[in-house]
């Protein structure tokens, strides 16, 4: 198991790493993760819902997405409250206080799919969440050491050396652990070093003295690493030479699987922007509004920061808009949530551009789809769905994509500026990305491929974590090295 002293400090990345690495070794291996809190996530081959960086990690493994890759995925809706997903389904909204309670019953659903990942593959890799030693969670933890201790398991820590304080930060976390916990611990693991390893050397040895306990790698900062963000918006800056279109994406408090911006963030002609609070929406030739767990919330937040006002301009002045799933609802004339699903219950304006509206419902819509979007030459798309709403209006008779099961989605204004679609994954797709650029306004945009970017990450995450790591000291960790002759 791989635990950290932090929320971002590489679990994610470290697992994916050594997923892909021993797959090439010929090892049967899947990653878990049996808690996570996030917003983005990713629909399952069976049918379900888990955290987007265990689709991430089960691509790494050459596997499908399943539902025990991450048996409980918590989706907050507010500082207070969260959807509750067990198994790929959604079964409650919860306050902090209830789910703690909720945590035996969750609790039961982990060792569950841990069972069947243990009897099925011959190494599971797992991810921890946020930081072992954050004592008032302690009580019934299912995320860190609870699991850990109740799955017998040997633990990794690791710290990420760019934020400061790293052996603070792993002998702080190691001190505030109980004495069983502590020897559960096998070694540590440094993430996101730059700059001369001698000059670490001295801190690395005072740091197995001071704990007994060895340093199992230090892995590299990788600069323009982009893999899919677990949960926090990727910020990171892109430098391009030759931008052709300028787009921005609005991120609200309750913004989800904002992700779906990857490939035009990534993409070498497209200068992008995210606009975050207090922040103006800039002259450009695309708005998109992502996803959203609180849509009413949301788009009253959005209406706060004056963003309305601007869309409205960028569509007089000839300004396209997309909005995909929250997005798409808030585009529609009113929102309904008769039932209190993501707040009060009662119903809203909405932006009023498209002439539809949405009531929420508690049945979660959950399909991977393919299909082609409904612009010149109906570009091939491949996607997901993953939304509460039902959409109805006049508005849904002009299609944004048709998908091969025969359904049809979304909608698109008569004049052609706006796009509403509940299709995450809508620009991953090469020709899907490069019809929706030219329907921005770009003139044959080049053509660019996120999955294989993706790929080829993951590839050099692997090569330099395999070259990093102790392999002597580890391998015993795992217990299975399929090929006695690599390093």
């Amino acid at each position: 198991m791989v635990q950290g002293c932090t929320s971002d400090a590489g679990k994610t990345t470290l697992v994916a790493a050594l997923c892909r690495i021993l797959k090439r070794r010929g090892v049967n291996v899947a990653p878990f993760k049996p808690q996570n809190m996030a917003l983005n996530s990713a629909v399952t081959a069976d049918g379900g819902e888990i955290g987007r960086a265990q689709a991430l990690q089960a691509l790494a493994a050459g596997l499908a997405p399943r539902i025990d890759f991450n048996p409980v995925l918590l989706k907050p809706s507010s500082d207070q409250r969260a959807q509750v997903i067990i198994h790929g389904k959604a079964v409650d909204t919860l306050n902090a206080r209830d789910y703690h309670e909720y945590k035996r019953i969750a609790m039961q659903a982990v060792m569950e799919s841990w069972q069947r990942l243990t009897a099925e593959f011959d190494c599971v890799l797992v991810e921890g969440a946020g930081s072992p030693a954050e004592i008032n969670l302690r009580d019934r933890d299912i995320a860190n050491m609870g699991f850990a201790e109740a799955a017998d398991v040997p633990v990794i820590l690791v710290a990420d050396i760019d934020r400061g304080g790293v052996f603070a930060h792993l002998v702080g976390t190691l001190d505030l652990l109980s004495a069983s916990e502590q020897a559960r611990i096998k070694g540590f693991v440094i993430n996101r070093f730059r700059g001369d390893i001698g000059l670490l050397e001295p801190g690395l040895d005072w740091l197995e003295q001071r704990t007994g306990k060895p340093v199992l790698g230090v892995l590299p900062y990788l600069q323009g690493l982009m893999l899919d963000a677990e949960d926090a918006v990727a910020t990171e800056v892109i430098v391009k030479t030759a931008t052709r279109l300028k787009v921005v994406a609005v991120v609200y408090p309750r913004c989800s699987n904002h992700n779906d911006l990857d490939p035009l963030r990534l993409h070498p002609e497209v200068d992008f922007d995210w606009v975050g609070p207090g922040q103006d929406i800039p002259p450009c030739d695309l708005i998109v509004l992502p996803g959203s767990k609180a849509v009413q919330a949301d788009l009253r937040w959005l209406q706060e920061q004056g963003h309305e006002v601007a869309i409205q301009r960028h569509l007089r002045y000839g300004g396209k808009l997309i909005g995909i799933c929250g997005g798409f609802q808030m585009l529609g004339r009113q929102l309904h949530d008769p039932l209190g699903l993501e707040g009060a219950p009662g119903s809203q304006d909405g932006l009023g551009l498209l002439d539809c509206e949405t009531s929420l419902e508690p049945e979660k819509q959950l399909h991977n789809v393919t299909g082609h979007l409904q612009l010149p030459g109906t570009p091939a798309v491949a996607g997901y769905e993953i939304h509460m709403g039902t959409t109805r209006g006049a508005a849904l008779a002009n299609a944004a994509l048709r998908f091969a099961d025969g359904r049809s989605d979304g909608a698109q204004s008569s004049d052609g500026q706006i796009i509403g679609s509940y299709c995450h994954g809508l620009f991953d797709h090469p020709e899907a990305l490069r019809g929706m650029l030219a329907w921005a306004g770009m003139a044959a945009p080049l053509t660019a491929d996120f999955a294989l970017r993706r790929e080829a990450d993951i590839e050099r995450l692997a090569d330099a974590t395999e070259a990093a790591l102790d392999w002597q000291e580890l391998g015993s960790l795992i217990g299975y090295i399929a090929d006695p002759t690599m390093p």
